[in-house]
């Protein structure tokens, strides 16, 4: 016990300890209902924000604060084991300190996949409940069921989940057909409902925006370099 309580106060497991205990407090206020549970979320996906990275990751479906507590617990017993198993035995002394960025960055990245596995296996259940039936369904692909008259309403299932129901409001131009496979994109909290685009058109735009990204990258190196 005395060695686990030492390797979480190290650098970089402190850094996790320090994280789980500010996300402990949240979600003790979310259960006294002090604090939203859809505390990071947005009403579209369209900026880049911390929602919207996470559904890019594979997080659709959850809160934002659920994907990252499963993240930074799965990363916290990975630093943990790794302190425990490599680093108190090393004479790091300074070479801690990048060592232990290292390690955070690696533990993360495993993590990063691993979450979301146990999030998708947990995303049913949750939808039973009304609080994760709003925010947190943008980037859930659904199912067109029922195109309610000429009008530019529409109903959906989650997809795989034929028990669910979730109101799509469309342009009369993009109206969507029966069967038609749809990615949430907005929510709409007047309405209780959501925009959507086909599900084509939205892994489409998310390569495009891939592209744009790395080559925005590429271009800030290479001034970078002229530079200096």
């Amino acid at each position: 016990m005395q060695h686990l309580l030492h390797a979480a106060t190290q650098f970089p497991s402190i850094v996790f300890v320090f994280l789980l205990g500010l996300l402990t407090l949240y979600w003790l206020l979310v259960i006294v209902r002090l604090a939203p549970l859809e505390l990071f979320e947005r009403d579209s996906l369209k900026e880049d924000h911390l929602a919207s990275t996470l559904v890019s990751l594979g997080f659709a479906g959850v809160p934002a604060t659920l994907a990252l507590t499963v993240i930074l617990t799965i990363a916290a017993a990975l630093s943990l084991a790794i302190e425990l198993l490599v680093l108190r035995w090393l004479p790091l002394g300074l070479l801690r300190i990048p060592v232990g960025v290292v390690v955070l960055w690696g533990t993360l990245v495993i993590a990063s996949p691993v979450a979301a596995v146990l999030c998708q296996a947990l995303h049913r259940g949750l939808h039973r409940y009304r609080p994760f039936t709003r925010r947190c369904l943008l980037g859930q692909t659904v199912v067109v069921t029922e195109r309610q008259g000429e009008g530019e309403q529409a109903l959906a299932v989650i997809d795989n989940e034929p028990n669910s129901k979730v109101k799509l409001l469309s342009k009369r131009d993009a109206l969507p057909m029966e069967g038609e496979r749809r990615v949430l994109v907005k929510y709409l909290p007047q309405e209780g409902a959501y925009r959507s685009v086909s599900e084509q058109a939205y892994l489409e735009t998310r390569i495009r925006l891939n592209k744009l990204r790395l080559n925005q990258k590429h271009a800030h190196s290479a001034h970078y370099s002229t530079s200096h």
